[in-house]
């Protein structure tokens, strides 16, 4: 049974997701046509991302943060504008996160790590609750989703080189599958259709919007 999210708080939140998420990470690797989970793939079923890597078919292992925290008595999502100067997807909305070091212990090093880089949020400021399905990205990445509860003592400090802004959108509107849309536009002149989601001025969409959606489906679907 699908559960609408009305005026969702976060210990409901954080209940339904601990019941509802993997305790373990998704493979940080696989081969790419061999990907069933979530990816920019979903909605064009011409395209299989085999094309991307060549012979090497593998992604890059990469992680984000899922950022659950509660504002104004009500669950929301924290998210980030990318700043205008940077190379690659510049001026999006994205969560916190990257590419893995070697250096990183799984995931969830690498999520906490970039999003302290990010966005100034400590990793004891973080409960993780659980990881979404890996999402392989139109660029190449298998990206794993890391859901956790940030505390109330966090206050962000975007580093300027890579974060314009930090803001928050309510639980309730993207756990919300009427606003789950899809668009379609042409990108290096080839017509790709992604899920997006408008919130007012904000518009979330491609690999993170995807994300969220894959959110919703475990959580409340």
């Amino acid at each position: 049974m699908t559960v609408l999210p009305e005026n969702r708080t976060v210990a409901d939140f954080q209940a339904r997701a601990r019941r509802a998420l993997a305790t373990e990470p998704p493979r940080a690797m696989c081969d790419v046509a061999g990907h069933a989970g979530p990816s920019d793939f979903e909605l064009n079923p011409g395209l299989d991302g085999s094309g991307l890597l060549g012979a090497q078919r593998r992604p890059k292992p990469a992680a984000v943060l899922v950022p659950i925290r509660e504002t104004r008595g009500r669950a929301s999502v924290l998210l980030t504008q990318r700043a205008a100067t940077m190379r690659v997807h510049a001026g999006q909305i994205a969560f916190p996160g990257g590419r893995a070091d070697r250096a990183d212990d799984g995931p969830a090093a690498t999520a906490l790590r970039e999003a302290q880089e990010e966005i100034g949020l400590r990793p004891d400021q973080v409960d993780i609750l659980g990881f979404l399905d890996g999402y392989l990205t139109g660029t190449g990445y298998m990206v794993s989703p890391v859901v956790g509860l940030v505390g109330p003592d966090f206050v962000a400090r975007p580093e300027p080189g890579e974060v314009a802004e930090v803001f928050d959108v309510p639980l309730d509107f993207l756990m919300d599958p009427a606003n789950h849309q899809t668009h379609r536009r042409k990108i290096d002149g080839r017509a790709y259709s992604f899920v997006a989601m408008s919130f007012g001025n904000r518009y979330i969409w491609g690999a993170t919007a995807g994300m969220l959606k894959n959110l919703y489906e475990r959580v409340y679907g």
